[in-house]
Parts: C-alpha cells; sequence; structure tokens
C-alpha cells in the first residue's frame, strides 16, 4: 500500500520511507532541467538567490509539454536524472530534500543525499500523459524564455512514485541488481 505523503518534506517523514516503498505525494513540487539547473547554480556561484527557497523542497525532473485547451499541462512524463547530477549535490547542500525523475543517480548524489538527509524518487517512464492527471495547478516561476526548460511551480494531488534512494543509503536500484544477480 503506498505511503501518502505531504509536501514539503519533513525530516519525520524522511525517516520513515525506506528505498522501495511507493508514495502518493500531495503537495507543491518545483520542475527543473538542465539549463534551470545550470542558471541556479551561477545564480549562488554569485551569491544572488535561487528563484525559489529550496529548503524542504522536492524538484521533478520533468519535460513538459504544452496544455491542451481545458488542461493544466500536457503530458508531463520524467526526464534522465543523470543529467542534473553535476548540479544535485549543491542544490541538496542547500537545504533541497526530493528529487523525482528516471534512472540511476551517480555516487556523488547518493553521498549528498546521506550526508545532507535528502531522497530521491522515481516517476514512471512513458506515462507522462496519466501523470499530468495528478497535476492540480502548474505557473512558470523563473526563466520563461527557456520555454520547457523554465522553473515551473506545480500542484500535485496523489502523485505516484517510489523511493529510489533514501536517507540510510538504501538504493532500489542496486537491491533489485543484486537480487536477480548470478551466484
Amino acid at each position: 500500500m503506498a505511503k501518502k505523503i505531504a509536501l514539503p518534506l519533513t525530516d519525520r517523514t524522511l525517516d520513515e520511507l525506506r528505498a522501495g516503498d511507493d508514495v502518493l505525494l500531495s503537495g507543491v513540487i518545483y520542475v527543473a532541467r538542465d539549463a534551470a539547473h545550470r542558471r541556479m547554480i551561477e545564480a549562488l556561484d554569485q551569491g544572488k538567490p535561487l528563484p525559489f527557497d529550496v529548503k524542504g523542497q522536492t524538484v521533478y525532473y520533468m519535460g513538459p509539454s504544452p496544455a491542451k485547451p481545458g488542461q493544466v499541462i500536457g503530458s508531463a512524463g520524467p526526464t534522465t536524472s543523470g543529467r542534473m547530477d553535476i548540479y544535485a549535490p549543491r542544490l541538496i547542500a542547500e537545504g533541497l530534500k526530493g528529487m523525482i525523475g528516471k534512472g540511476m543517480r551517480s555516487r556523488t548524489v547518493k553521498e549528498a543525499m546521506k550526508q545532507h538527509r535528502a531522497v530521491y524518487f522515481a516517476a514512471i517512464g512513458g506515462a507522462g500523459a496519466l501523470i499530468s492527471k495528478k497535476i492540480k495547478k502548474s505557473e512558470v516561476v523563473a526563466y520563461g524564455e527557456l520555454g520547457a526548460e523554465a522553473v515551473l511551480r506545480i500542484e500535485v494531488e496523489d502523485f505516484p512514485a517510489i523511493v529510489v534512494n533514501d536517507i540510510y543509503g538504501g538504493d532500489l536500484y542496486e537491491e533489485g541488481k543484486a537480487r536477480y544477480r548470478r551466484p
């Protein structure tokens, strides 16, 4: 049975999550991809504020498509998380507590998650049209000129995901591979 999680993430919630847990996320999630991450790191390097306070927040690595009339957003599937691995440790150190995407994370990102208490969720790739039905509101909050790479603030209700990496070093992908490894 999926755990219902209210966002933003709290230390108590993080304590209870384990790699392999099915979750339903409800609340605010920020959407950002490569170009937005690069700009956020540049802002930090220049001592400028980020376009939103990352403390306790969750970022979804999503490639949104335009909304059809009457819809909040178009297809909203995950993109490959590894492309953000060069940026993620810095944002985790700034207080980011959750990330959603698809694919494995680097050792550096996993170490940052353990050190600073953050988790990584997987969303189901190829299910962008279904996931979009869980998004109740969407607005651009920064870098609008980047189009599909702009930072969005979305409100979700029962957004389905799976905990891949937890604060204890658990890694669902590694555990899965170990289960089927031949002796």
